[in-house]
């Protein structure tokens, strides 16, 4: 968090919270909504300034609820998350070309906790408090990654997403092994524990 943030905290604790102003897609863009979109249920206008990016990103945190918010100078702005509270994205690195995983934010994760898909082959990865799902886009650069019953099966893999889960899936990515597990994409706030709508 930037200490120009923290100062404007303790100099005014006291600003009310906002809701409804700012959302995640699932695509990993910040989205401004106006009080006519959040009446027409419509995403927003994407935020585009690139300060502006770098000072949300930086200041984005969550609450012992699991609400995630921007700390705005004083003001906490709590974000509707479309899917997740961050979303991944893959580069290739320079030297072997494998994937890393790195946040909507910016940040790197070279390690994670756990692993799930769920029934559409949407893949979340969890390190700490920190759940995030993958852009659909990027999905193809991982899959190499996945392996049922330790190699790679594209076919079995297809079934294990349809729901015949009698095989072990594994994701292997840079030298670890996570088991992956089912979940629903109806239950994302309740499997990982956070809050999707803050109100």
């Amino acid at each position: 968090m930037d200490e120009v943030v923290r100062q404007a905290m303790a100099k005014w604790p006291n600003v009310p919270h906002c809701f409804g102003w700012l959302r995640l897609d699932a695509r990993g863009a910040w989205r401004m909504r106006d009080e006519r979109a959040q009446q027409l249920a419509l995403p927003g206008e994407r935020i585009v300034h690139p300060a502006l990016l770098e000072f949300i990103n930086r200041n984005y945190g969550h609450d012992e609820q699991g609400r995630w918010y921007f700390q705005n100078g004083p003001q906490r702005v709590f974000v509707d998350l479309e899917l997740t509270p961050f979303i991944i994205h893959t580069q290739a690195t320079p030297t072997s070309g494998e994937p890393v995983l790195v946040l909507h934010t910016g940040e790197p994760v070279p390690q994670w906790d756990s692993a799930a898909m769920d029934e559409n082959g949407r893949l979340y990865l969890r390190q700490g408090p920190r759940t995030g799902a993958l852009d659909d886009r990027d999905m193809v650069r991982l899959l190499p990654a996945l392996k049922v019953a330790g190699r790679r099966d594209d076919d079995a893999l297809l079934q294990w997403i349809e729901g015949d889960h009698g095989q072990e899936v594994r994701l292997e990515l840079a030298g670890a092994s996570l088991a992956v597990e089912a979940t629903d994409s109806r239950q994302l706030a309740q499997h990982f524990g956070f809050v999707a709508l803050p109100r």
